[in-house]
Parts: structure tokens; C-alpha cells; sequence
């Protein structure tokens, strides 16, 4: 089967080879792969910024779909032909994370989806939603479940609220609509007058430039009748995470998805405590909870933002693409 290889560290280094495609056993499904979209630890994997221990030659990519091609002889759930979301945790099912489920994770301790084929196991794969084609669906299982499950699960937003949203990339942009469909009122943050206007038109009620005010918190605040938002999701780390927990209101809460620009955090202790306010890390999520979100975009014709659409043979592009901050929406490389 064709496969995009990591032979060295480096975007330059993906090459497209022939490698064996695999086998499912008696509980497994072998899915084609049909489309993926490219989340921030690929970047991360592929340029070797984070030594997470890949061993070479790697094929990358954590977030995909595709179509049942062959099912093992116990499969009850899936026949040939069926649209599934692949799995990044491909243990998880359904409650908290556990350290057995860790130790199925899509492109890190197993094959990535920059394949033909991969082998999945039953009972994590999640149908397709019918009203998304494969490339809109693509970006659903990791970055389209972080955001799902940190503000429906964890955060528990409602409608009234206010959320702020930081930046355009295909993360936040899920945070925006997944904030409306909700009733929830959206501040954003930019570095691009271009984007200001996209972001509105996506539905932010506020947004604000933060090249033109470096400590946007106070900004959030003025705009907001002078109090923080309830919620805000930091996907930066370093450089954000003081902005984004002096941006929420008492009993706020801040979400810790993204390390962007970098991963240690310097925090002052006296806001967080005298104003309640909560921190929570988080991580995709289980396949009941795709599931949910799967019923919830269908109901309501939620399609995410796609950027830019290549193909397999493109996949150098495809990354620079992501890499070069550009974007408004997922980068997505079809097959």
C-alpha cells in the first residue's frame, strides 16, 4: 500500500513509499483511509520539536477518516462500505482516560494515517456524520472532540455565557461554533485585520487585534461591560496562558488545550485564587462522546472550516501550509 514516511526528522523528509498493509485480527476493522487534517503535535512529531520517542521510519498523522474495506470474523458493528471516524485513543470507549487506553494512541505508539490502510479496532470507530463529505469530516476526531468535550463535558457551557476564543486556527474556529450553537456570546483574538472580518462573519460577536493590545485581557474586560468571560481556552501555552487567566471572570474557567508557544507556564498564583478560577488540561476525548458530537452536527448542520485541500502527493505543501500560521481553518490532505 502507499504510505507518506517520516525517514529523517523534517517536513522535507516526508516521502511517499510502498509498505505492507496490515491485518486485522478477529475484533479489528481494516479502514482505507480517505482523508486526514493536521493537528499541532503532527507538526510537532514531524520536526522532531518534542522528543515524544518515534522511532524511524514513522508514518505520521493522528486525525482522519475512511471507509471499512475488510472486517475481522468477530466484527458485529461495521460492514464493508461504511464511513468511519478513526480513532486517536483506539481504546477509549466511553468514561475517564485510563493508562491502558494511553497506550493505543494514533501516530505515536501506533502507525499514523498518512496510509492506504490501517487497522482499527471495533468498538472505538464512529459513523461519519451523513451531512459532512470526508474532508469536512476529517478534523472531527481529535480537534473537532478536544473542543466538544472541554466545553460540553468539562466547562458545561450554557447558553448567556460569554466565551473568548484565541485565534483562527482550526481548533479555535471549532471553539466559535461549537460556542454558538450553544447560545453563547464569542470574543475573539487575531494578529490579522483580514481574519477580524472572517471571524465575524463566522459568527464572533467581538474580536480583538492582539498586536494592537498585547494585554488583550483588558480589553476582553472593556468589551464585556467590564468583567472577564466565563470561559476562554488557551491553545498557546507560554505566551497566552497569563493573558487567558486574567481574561476570566470569578469562577472562570480556562481550558488547557494547545502549546503553540511552548509548554512551560509562569503563572501568578493571586488571580487564580482569589478569583476561583479553574485550569483544567485536556485531551480529545472517548468515542461516546464523538458520538454525541457526530448527533449534534448532524442536527444542526454544523460543517467546520476548512482552509485548504491537498492531496496525498502534496503533503510537503500541505504542512507548510499549517506551519506558516496562515490558515483560517483545517489543512486537510485527501486521498
Amino acid at each position: 500500500m502507499k504510505a507518506i514516511q517520516l525517514e529523517q526528522f523534517g517536513i522535507e523528509h516526508l516521502h511517499l513509499r510502498d509498505i505492507p498493509a496490515p491485518i486485522p485480527a478477529g475484533n479489528e476493522v481494516l479502514v482505507r483511509t480517505t482523508a486526514v487534517a493536521l493537528e499541532f503535535h503532527d507538526l510537532l512529531v514531524v520536526e522532531n520539536r518534542i522528543p515524544f520517542g518515534i522511532q524511524l521510519p514513522h508514518v505520521p498523522v493522528s486525525e482522519g477518516v475512511g471507509i471499512v474495506e475488510e472486517v475481522g470474523a468477530q466484527v458485529t458493528r461495521w460492514k464493508k462500505g461504511d464511513r468511519v471516524l478513526i480513532p486517536f485513543i483506539g481504546r477509549w470507549e466511553a468514561g475517564r482516560n485510563t493508562p491502558y487506553h494511553d497506550q493505543w494512541r494514533t501516530a505515536f505508539s501506533r502507525p499514523g494515517l498518512l496510509s492506504e490502510f490501517t487497522v482499527q479496532p471495533e468498538n472505538t470507530l464512529v459513523r461519519t456524520p451523513a451531512t459532512l463529505t470526508d474532508a469536512e469530516a476529517a478534523p472531527l476526531p481529535v480537534g473537532g472532540l478536544t473542543v466538544w468535550t472541554i466545553l460540553v463535558e468539562q466547562a458545561q457551557i450554557r447558553a448567556g455565557q460569554t466565551i473568548l476564543i484565541q485565534g483562527s486556527g482550526g481548533v479555535s474556529l471549532f471553539a466559535l461554533q461549537i460556542a454558538k450553537l450553544f447560545g453563547l456570546k464569542v470574543i475573539a483574538t487575531t494578529g490579522s485585520k483580514e481574519k477580524e472580518q472572517k471571524l465575524k462573519k463566522l459568527g464572533a460577536d467581538e474580536v480583538i487585534n492582539y498586536k494592537e493590545f498585547p494585554e488583550w485581557s483588558k480589553e476582553v474586560k472593556r468589551i464585556n461591560g467590564g468583567i472577564g468571560v466565563d470561559v476562554t481556552l488557551d491553545v498557546a501555552g507560554t505566551d497566552t496562558i497569563e493573558q487567558s487567566i486574567l481574561s476570566v471572570k470569578q469562577h472562570g474557567f480556562v481550558g488547557l488545550i494547545g502549546l503553540m508557544t511552548g509548554t512551560r507556564l509562569s503563572i501568578d498564583l493571586i488571580p487564580l485564587i482569589t478569583n476561583y478560577v479553574r485550569l483544567q488540561a485536556y485531551s480529545v476525548g472517548n468515542a461516546e462522546e464523538l458520538s454525541d458530537f457526530v448527533q449534534a452536527i448532524e442536527k444542526n448542520h454544523f460543517k467546520p472550516v476548512i482552509d485548504s485541500v491537498y492531496p496525498l502527493d502534496q503533503v510537503q505543501e500541505a504542512f507548510h501550509r499549517f506551519k506558516s500560521g496562515k490558515a483560517f481553518g483545517k489543512v486537510v490532505i485527501t486521498f
